[in-house]
């Protein structure tokens, strides 16, 4: 039996390939990604009270998170092109040194949203890296991570560490 047998991302000869959800029902499902972008305090202040010399921190990566949701299938190989439905990013830095970013997306369809959702604060953050650069060379992004996902075939999957809406 060949290793990747039962797997559908591969076809008959092993090899990688975009799953076909033409037969698949339509559901709601809805996924939720988290990041963190670890920074010195005196970078952290400068976003909050608006002296980022490239302009609003937040809601550039809040529109570059939107915007990266909704080309996830163009950045990832395998992933469908998927009429979103909602995304909604969120920010909280609970007073420390760290910025964390959730994004939700939601839709009506025959696949899940985990990869838009990863995307979506990937690009966030980056895009807070790149605005934040000039005073801080040194932050860090990540973990990276899905937190929950509702819907499919493969159920709901949840974890304990999301931001409150």
């Amino acid at each position: 039996m060949p290793e990747n047998e039962g797997l559908t991302h591969f076809n008959e000869q092993g090899r990688a390939r975009m799953v076909d959800v033409t037969e698949k029902q339509e559901t709601r499902r809805e996924a939720t990604a988290r990041t963190t972008v670890r920074m010195k305090p005196g970078t952290l202040d400068a976003i909050r009270q608006g002296r980022i010399g490239k302009g609003d921190v937040l809601a550039v990566a809040q529109v570059a998170g939107v915007m990266a949701a909704k080309k996830t299938s163009e950045w990832i190989p395998m992933c469908h092109p998927l009429a979103l439905r909602g995304i909604d990013i969120r920010f909280d830095d609970n007073g420390t040194d760290e910025l964390y970013i959730e994004a939700t997306v939601r839709i009506t369809g025959p696949t899940g949203v985990e990869m838009e959702a990863l995307t979506a604060v990937s690009a966030a953050a980056l895009t807070v890296y790149d605005m934040c650069k000039a005073l801080e060379k040194e932050m860090e992004i990540g973990p990276t991570h899905l937190t929950h996902k509702t819907g499919g075939k493969s159920g709901d999957f949840h974890r304990n560490d999301t931001i409150s809406s």
